[in-house]
């Protein structure tokens, strides 16, 4: 007989999402439980300027401008994720970091002593999308420690060095989340 028991028991479970139901009202991450359906939602943009310009520059183009962070020449990507308060999409360029089809987010913030706040979007809920020049996919984000999360500074830090400094000048662990493809099993 198969066991049937909710594997992630919540005082929440009998709320979570089943296949169809509309996910505009859902807040948490038991949403990301229907694989292969696209966020949706009202989008709120940054209060961030250039975080504003740079999104809709990337986006409006098709992902063929505005690929690289502040005109330095390093790549970016633009994860889309739900806020953890506000329930609104959020959207932000984050280095590019691929290894095999895969991606880190590193919440640097530039080395300050506190998290950005798009980290508590991806604790919250997980489900993400990831726009790579043209080509978007949903994933689902995961934070690291141990040695994965050391393999992946490492990847980093290759492609953005200015992430050995942001470690150096603050006292918190600077977090590393991997983003899969949500049909990866």
């Amino acid at each position: 007989m198969e066991d049937t028991a909710d594997p992630f028991p919540s005082p929440a479970a009998a709320e979570r999402p089943r296949e169809g139901q509309a996910l505009a009202p859902l807040r948490g991450a038991w949403w990301c439980w229907i694989q292969g359906v696209p966020l949706d939602g009202k989008y709120e943009p940054s209060p961030e300027k250039w975080v504003r310009d740079q999104v809709e520059l990337y986006e409006s183009s098709g992902g063929t401008e505005g690929t690289t962070l502040r005109n330095t020449g390093l790549p970016v990507v633009v994860v889309t994720s739900r806020g953890a308060r506000s329930g609104t999409l959020r959207k932000n360029p984050v280095m590019r970091v691929e290894h095999d089809g895969r991606y880190a987010a590193v919440a640097s913030r530039g080395g300050a002593p506190t998290h950005p706040t798009w980290y508590y979007n991806l604790v919250a809920n997980p489900h993400i999308e990831l726009q790579d020049g043209p080509t978007r996919s949903d994933m689902n984000a995961r934070q690291l420690s141990g040695d994965e999360r050391a393999r992946w500074w490492e990847r980093a830090v290759a492609a953005f060095p200015n992430y050995a400094d942001y470690q150096r000048n603050t006292d918190r662990e600077i977090p590393v989340f991997l983003l899969e493809p949500l049909d990866q099993d």
